[in-house]
């Protein structure tokens, strides 16, 4: 044993595992000794097996001490998110229709994972079919936020972004519509990571041309993330849509400047949705840390108006296609918003589906053109700080009233629709203490440069 706590970087905990510093079977018991003491609060670890994982980190123990080639995050504790199939581990999607499904195969994400030699003691909280940015389920509950547990942990991927904040976890994997996994990123303080598309495949899909969705990283900082997603990007043969680049180029520590850097802010997108007024002076106040470590930044923007018209209409088909027949076999047992948008589906055309796909190459060839001129796009990450848990979403930001349950997520599902990566990095606090995010954008293909500025920004930053 040595001074490594759960708190330690992911790096470290690697490290220290490769050097015999600590063994995985000490390591699990450190984290399961925090989520003994956080958890039953926070309601972030579901399905958890402290036996089950405690056999496995003897086992990773043992291929260690045999001399076996070990991967990139050998020993790690990991609890996957409940949407993505782990073979032989209860995967309930949030809903109670698959409340005792246990699959045969692991997803792709989930493979490499493993691969890679994680330990896993359980499951991270969703809300249903990942529905929604606030984590709550008639299953196991609602997951609050680990700085206020009164406010929500955002969603889809709350369980893992709170786990990840509370140090039950040193890694998380996360997925990405609509802000899934950069909102909880922002509400609970921590990274996340949506990839370009292609950049992590996802296998087996219902259509592997649906590209909307994508799954990505989450950690406590930069450079962790960069770890985790060396091991989830790379093509696959069962992925037509990768991109060819090797996992490993993320796997190199991060040196990224901020100097020189061509830096487009904006608030709001010129108007396009409301931003909470103290989310908005976080996005603002981080001009002052790009210019100060000699960025320029400017106040303009992409047009990306075509974009509300062109998610909202994929999001509806993809649910459609994907839930249509369980919700007409199973009705009452969906929540109401995502039967809702389920039906919204049933009176789309082909004509509908062809605007939506038209409008989205537009919005990919005019963010192209728009990153000429700069390097990154800075906006919010979330219109709103971390709401009241009781709430299902905002109902009104700035007194302006929200409508539907997607109405306050504009700010990350406009970025969804150009393909381009983009990051959460914690930037500040309300008065109040609650953390937010500052979204960094950059051209599709450019994850790395992307991941080199959020690192480069996390570093000048002192938004703790």
């Amino acid at each position: 044993m040595n001074d490594l706590t759960v708190d330690s970087t992911a790096r470290d905990q690697a490290a220290a595992i490769r050097d015999r510093r600590i063994s995985a079977r000490e390591l699990l018991d450190l984290h399961l000794a925090r989520i003994e003491q956080r958890n039953p609060e926070l309601n972030a670890i579901v399905s958890l097996d402290p036996d089950r994982a405690r056999a496995g980190a003897a086992a990773a123990d043992e291929f260690q001490a045999g001399g076996g080639r070990i991967g990139a995050l050998h020993g790690l504790p990991f609890a996957f998110k409940d949407t993505h199939a782990v073979a032989g581990w209860r995967t309930t999607y949030g809903s109670p229709l698959f409340a005792d499904y246990v699959p045969d195969e692991d997803e792709l994400i989930v493979e490499r994972v493993r691969r890679a030699g994680v330990v896993v003691l359980g499951r991270t909280n969703v809300p249903e079919f990942a529905a929604g940015s606030h984590t709550f389920n008639t299953i196991f509950g609602l997951t609050r936020n680990p700085v206020d547990p009164s406010r929500s942990a955002g969603g889809s991927s709350g369980g893992a972004a709170c786990a990840l904040a509370t140090g039950m976890v040193p890694l998380a994997d996360g997925s990405d519509m609509g802000g899934s996994l950069r909102n909880p990123a922002s509400f609970c303080g921590v990274v996340g990571l949506r990839p370009s598309l292609g950049r992590v495949p996802e296998w087996p899909l219902y259509n592997q041309w649906e590209t909307t969705s994508v799954g990505g990283p989450m950690a406590r900082n930069v450079g962790d993330l960069a770890l985790l997603l060396a091991v989830i990007a790379g093509p696959d043969p069962r992925a037509p849509l990768a991109l060819g680049d090797p996992g490993r180029e993320f796997a190199r520590p991060l040196s990224g400047s901020l100097a020189g850097l061509r830096v487009a802010l904006s608030v709001d997108l010129g108007g396009a949705f409301e931003v909470d007024h103290e989310v908005a002076a976080v996005v603002e106040s981080s001009a002052s840390v790009f210019a100060g470590a000699g960025a320029s930044v400017a106040a303009t923007h992409p047009d990306l108006g075509a974009a509300e018209d062109t998610f909202r209409t994929l999001r509806a088909w993809h649910l459609q296609a994907k839930l249509g027949q369980l919700l007409a076999s199973n009705p009452s047992s969906f929540k109401q918003s995502l039967a809702d948008n389920i039906r919204l589906g049933e009176s789309l055309t082909g004509a509908d589906i062809a605007r939506a796909y038209r409008q989205r190459t537009l919005l990919g060839e005019r963010m192209r053109r728009f990153f000429q001129s700069y390097d990154v796009l800075v906006l919010p990450v979330s219109q709103v700080p971390p709401f009241p848990a009781d709430q299902e979403f905002p109902t009104a930001i700035n007194g302006r009233p929200m409508e539907t349950y997607l109405d306050w997520m504009r700010s990350a599902y406009f970025i969804t629709v150009t393909g381009c990566p983009a990051t959460s990095v914690p930037a500040g606090r309300t008065p109040s203490g609650l953390p937010v995010g500052i979204q960094i954008v950059a051209p599709h293909g450019a994850d790395r440069r992307l991941l080199e500025v959020a690192a480069a920004f996390e570093k000048e930053s002192s938004w703790q």
